[in-house]
């Protein structure tokens, strides 16, 4: 077994492990064990938000507290951020015997973090397939199609939907946005003379994300051209050249062109 596909093998295991699931894309939801866990259980909607904040900036290193009220709430004071931490021990740990340490957010003085080992986050594990699967790109792409294949699978929607308003939620949002993209066009690639109609597909849910993602439109030019459909290549390229034009007042690249003459002169 190679590094590669030992790492694949240890992230397709974390779900298994975590007693503690949450998902953000698509929809905010937060499994114990096998118990999904009702807004109810959370107690106030801001203890919900201070989890969801602490999932937002998880790869940073631990939070101020008055870093985190500033970025949450307009009005606040120190009562709330208590009330909301303790909510979040009470969902995730309510059988937690007094006077020990929490599992799942680490206190260093007056800043906190999530215990990232303990806890399974979708848009996390999202993030680390993407990354393997970059690794492993031209170095493996069956490795590399199956990690990129995990993250597809992982990505129900945006980002905390919920939150779409809050400043402090976009960041994690647009970085998302990017990465699941990339895993989009890298994978069509991949399977592209394999599996033409797959890789139309593939970019299509990339477009149906940003439609002014031209790496998509040329890999769609090409699946076309292999399945043989000329005129769908050329419609491809001109959906492309419609949409640049009016999102941003420009024409496509000159490797998008030059594919629309080599498909023209066949």
């Amino acid at each position: 077994m190679t590094a590669l596909s030992d790492t694949l093998e240890q992230l397709n295991h974390l779900y298994v492990r975590a007693s503690i699931r949450i998902r953000t894309l698509g929809q905010f939801s937060v499994w114990r064990n096998d118990t999904l866990l009702s807004s109810k259980e959370f107690g106030r909607d801001k203890t919900i938000q201070l989890l969801q904040y602490l999932i937002s900036y998880r790869s940073r290193n631990a939070l101020h507290k008055e870093k985190i009220m500033d970025d949450l709430w307009e009005d606040w004071s120190d009562r709330d951020f208590k009330v909301a931490l303790h909510g979040i021990h009470k969902a995730l740990e309510p059988q937690r015997p007094s006077r020990t340490a929490p599992q799942y957010i680490i206190r260093q003085g007056v800043s906190y973090r999530l215990h990232l080992e303990k806890v399974w986050i979708d848009v996390d594990l999202l993030e680390k397939y993407i990354i393997l699967g970059n690794e492993a790109l031209y170095n493996d792409d069956h490795i590399a199609e199956k990690a990129y294949k995990k993250a597809i699978e992982l990505y129900q929607g945006i980002y905390l939907p919920n939150r779409i308003y809050a400043d402090w939620s976009s960041e994690e949002r647009e970085k998302t946005q990017l990465l699941i993209l990339g895993a989009y066009i890298s994978l069509a690639e991949i399977i592209l003379h394999q599996k033409p109609l797959e890789s139309i597909r593939l970019v299509e849910a990339a477009l149906a994300i940003d439609n002014t993602w031209e790496d998509a439109y040329r890999i769609q030019m090409k699946a076309y051209l292999i399945k043989g459909n000329r005129p769908q290549a050329i419609k491809a390229y001109m959906k492309c050249e419609i949409v640049l034009e009016e999102e941003y007042g420009v024409a496509p690249l000159p490797e998008t062109k030059q594919l629309l003459k080599e498909i023209e002169a066949m």
